[in-house]
């Protein structure tokens, strides 16, 4: 097979694997939803575990029951810049050891939120780098190296 042909048709395999804006709708809409319903089961339903470190799980899910519950100002799925990949490839786990993503993120979320009480009002950005499993859209863990 000729260089640009093999190029092209991995360019298509690439492509045809990755989620539809439909997909990308319906995950950002469930998060937001989940969010602000403080819906901790949806949420946690939207990490993926297989294979993640068990230390990054109960660090993720401490970290969305922590955080649910405000107004999400903006959600976004956006692309990965190269600062991304670099985070990406120099990855530990939240106890500091080198770790990786359970799978090669696609893209990021982007979340901006705000909280308004008696005592004032804070806001908050968070990102998460989210990828795709079998037609799914997952928030991705770290994994040891």
């Amino acid at each position: 097979m000729k260089p640009a042909m093999l190029l092209a048709s991995m360019s298509f395999a690439v492509c045809a694997y990755a989620a539809s804006p439909a997909q990308e709708k319906a995950f950002v809409d469930t998060y937001r939803k989940a969010y602000e319903a403080k819906d901790e089961k949806t949420l946690v339903s939207l990490l993926y575990t297989k294979g993640a470190d068990a230390a990054a799980v109960a660090f993720y899910k401490m970290m969305l029951g922590a955080e649910m519950g405000g107004k999400i100002d903006t959600i976004e799925l956006v692309d990965l810049s190269g600062e991304d990949r670099k985070h990406v490839d120099a990855m530990q786990s939240p106890d500091g050891r080198p770790a990786k993503l359970v799978m090669p993120p696609s893209k990021k979320l982007v979340v901006k939120s705000s909280t308004q009480n008696k005592d004032g009002s804070s806001s908050s950005k968070s990102e998460v780098f989210v990828g795709e499993s079998d037609g799914k859209l997952y928030i991705l863990l770290p994994a040891a190296r």
